[in-house]
């Protein structure tokens, strides 16, 4: 399973416990309505930030991910433009011996 995948699963993860979190908070809460509601607002900032720190996370990964390809793709391409040069070089060899 790929890095994006994990992240994108734990992502779901967090976003469920984050909800199921908020409901228990809503049941159990031995604070006043105001107190509660300031602790939700609170929480869902935290939330907010985490989604955001994360998908910045994501973003640059995938931009890594997508240069070093870049600079695989160009290597191979070099390997093979080599090796094409180097038959070319070697049948002309063989052509002027015959």
């Amino acid at each position: 399973m790929s890095d994006e995948c994990k992240g994108a699963t734990n992502f779901g993860f967090f976003l469920a416990g984050l909800g199921i979190g908020a409901i228990v908070a809503l049941i159990f809460a031995p604070q006043s309505g105001k107190d509660t509601r300031e602790y939700i607002v609170g929480k869902a900032e935290e939330g907010r930030e985490y989604v955001k720190s994360k998908s910045v996370d994501l973003r640059r990964q995938a931009e890594e991910a997508v240069e070093k390809g870049k600079d695989i793709v160009t290597k191979q391409k070099d390997l093979l433009s080599a090796a094409l040069e180097a038959g070319k070089h070697a049948y002309q060899e063989e052509k002027g011996k015959a």
